[in-house]
């Protein structure tokens, strides 16, 4: 295992530490080109991710090739309206020869990779490659059969939770743990395509990590970064994108993917939020040293004897900070000064024990 695989494979454990994961879902983004999915991993990759994650199924593992009712999309807002589940399918899928290789590739460049199962024979065949993780996808959440082969497996599982209700979640995790799941990591998660952000609903992750015991991240389908990022600013151990070379040309989930640039970005983003969080302090921290002197503070802004009295004539709070507090003014307005100032001059220490 490389470093990244080891990262994923305790992911909400107690041995996991560091920015959440980055991972870039490609999917059926491959349109169905070997060398187009070689190209995915590269530039991924390149963009920073530490996983890249494909899926496992083939289109008669998946549906039947039949168009009777409930086997083609019929919802005409769909991306896909009108298509057959098993031509879409077909499509979409990863071919079972190309496995090893997209294993390889993204250890080569000392990324993870792993892989949404969709059966029991996939599990099976995933097995041979000793992946990290295993992903279920939100629509294979009430499938137990398959939450069982997985978690026989004794690796640690990342959930996607879109359309699942509470008890749903609660079945799902207690399947998984019950047959062995190493860890379960829940994913917040919205099964549109695209989906609005304001359906995101991230305050929904730390109910999940308080009632399922759970770490949480984000699957996320929204356009841009900006979910993304903000799930991280809430505690997502993990965040989740589609991704595709080139969102023009047509690729299959390219709608809701993001581009390399775009993925690069989110890296970044989603390091710099995770940085950003830092640990509860009060007072000026190592970068606010130096702006403490622009406060305001006490001055002589007239000449002051000794012994005579300071008023608001002659007393005044401006910047720079190297006087007295503000605090003070109230408390010196009368004292005799207990020496000689210029204007210009802070008021000293020296005058609180006058």
């Amino acid at each position: 295992m490389n470093d990244r695989e080891r990262q994923l494979s305790v992911i909400g454990s107690e041995d996991a530490s560091g920015a959440p994961l980055v991972v870039a879902e490609i999917s059926g983004n491959h349109g169905g080109s070997f060398e187009c999915l070689i190209e995915h991993v590269d530039a991924a990759a390149a963009a920073g991710v530490d996983a890249v994650k494909i899926q496992t199924y083939t289109a008669d593992t998946m549906t039947l090739d039949h168009d009777g009712p409930g086997f083609r999309i019929e919802d005409r807002d769909s991306l896909w309206a009108g298509r057959s589940l098993y031509e879409l399918y077909q499509e979409a899928h990863t071919p079972w020869e190309w496995h090893e290789q997209v294993f390889e590739r993204a250890r080569s460049h000392g990324i993870a990779c792993f892989s949404s199962p969709f059966d029991p024979t996939a599990v099976d065949f995933l097995e041979g490659f000793d992946p990290p993780v295993y992903k279920i996808a939100s629509f294979e959440l009430v499938d137990h059969p398959l939450l069982e082969r997985v978690a026989a497996t004794g690796r640690t599982v990342i959930l996607s939770t879109g359309m699942a209700t509470r008890e749903e979640i609660g079945g799902a995790v207690e399947v998984l743990r019950s047959g062995g799941a190493q860890q379960v990591v829940l994913l917040k998660c919205t099964s549109a395509y695209p989906a609005p952000p304001e359906e995101a609903c991230l305050s929904t992750m730390e109910e999940m990590a308080r009632a399922f015991g759970t770490a949480v991240g984000l699957s996320d389908h929204t356009p841009g970064t900006v979910v993304a990022v903000a799930a991280v600013a809430l505690g997502a151990c993990l965040v989740e994108k589609h991704f595709v070379l080139d969102r023009g040309a047509g690729a299959v989930d390219a709608a809701f993917s993001l581009e390399p640039d775009e993925m690069a970005q989110l890296v970044r983003d989603c390091r710099t939020a995770f940085e950003s969080l830092g640990q509860p302090r009060f007072g000026p921290g190592p970068a606010e040293a130096a702006s403490l002197q622009f406060r305001r503070s006490l001055y002589a802004v007239a000449e002051i004897r000794e012994g005579e009295a300071f008023t608001e004539a002659n007393l005044r709070l401006i910047r720079p900070g190297l006087g007295l507090a503000p605090k003070h003014m109230k408390s010196l307005l009368g004292v005799p000064a207990s020496r000689d100032y210029s204007r210009g001059d802070p008021i000293s220490e020296e005058e609180l024990g006058a």
